[in-house]
Formats: C-alpha cells, structure tokens, sequence
C-alpha cells in the first residue's frame, strides 16, 4: 500500500511537469525556409546554401534536418543538422554533390524540426542551366 501511494505521489508531479513543458516545445513552432540559393557546379552538379528560420528551443526542440524534393516527391538531397542553433537565427547551411538528372529543372527546398518534422514554408527553386551560374530565391 505505501508503495503504491509513494507511486502516485510521484506520477502526479511528473504528469503535470510533463503537461507544462510540452507547450513550451510545441510553441517554436515549424522550421521554415527563408532563402536558398543553388549553383550549378558540373553537369548534373550542384551546390545549395539553405537559410532555415526556426524558434530552436535547445536539444529537444530544433530544426535538424533540410531536403532537396524532385517533382516525383522523391528527396534527391538531406543536409541534416547535428544541434540546436539557439542564438544563430536564421542560418544558412550548405550541400554540395547533389546529382539532379537532366530532366529535372526544379526542386523543392522543405525544413524539418524534431518536434513537427514537416509542415513549415517551403521554397520551390528552377535549376541553373550552366555550370557556374546561381539561382537564389526567396519568401
């Protein structure tokens, strides 16, 4: 019986604690992008430097991850992001290497955050067609 009443006295505090601290996460809100920027760097090459906004909260709560989209909803391209950038907002991180076939003349740029995963602005981008140009766009 004693056992059972210290359980409940400590499940109450944690439940609450819990229902309390859940808002606070929830309420950064979703991951969205700003600003992209993709150069092309060979053929079928290419280079994107990705500006994300998003209220990082700390190591339970931050944006984490980027993608590149093809029209087919397939992800072409991940930069995914190691930690929380609390007081770096908005910032622009960069991935090189990402193979679009010929076909494809734009993408898709979407964020993710470890609460939300998806559902923040995304950016749609045209492809450059010669290597060394840039295309930037922005919301």
């Amino acid at each position: 019986m004693q056992s059972r009443t210290v359980s409940t006295l400590l499940t109450r505090p944690v439940l609450v604690c819990g229902a309390l601290l859940f808002p606070m996460l929830a309420d950064a809100g979703e991951a969205d992008l700003v600003a992209a920027k993709v150069t092309k760097t060979g053929a079928d090459t290419y280079r994107f430097d990705v500006t994300v906004a998003h209220e990082d909260t700390g190591w339970d709560h931050y944006a984490n991850v980027w993608q590149v989209i093809g029209p087919d909803g397939v992800i072409i391209g991940e930069r995914v992001l190691a930690h929380p950038h609390v007081n770096e907002q908005p910032f622009t991180r960069s991935l090189s290497g990402v193979t679009i076939p010929p076909d494809i003349t734009g993408v898709t740029l979407r964020a993710g955050d470890l609460v939300h995963a998806f559902g923040g602005a995304e950016l749609r981008i045209e492809l450059p067609v010669e290597a060394g140009q840039s295309v930037t766009v922005s919301n």
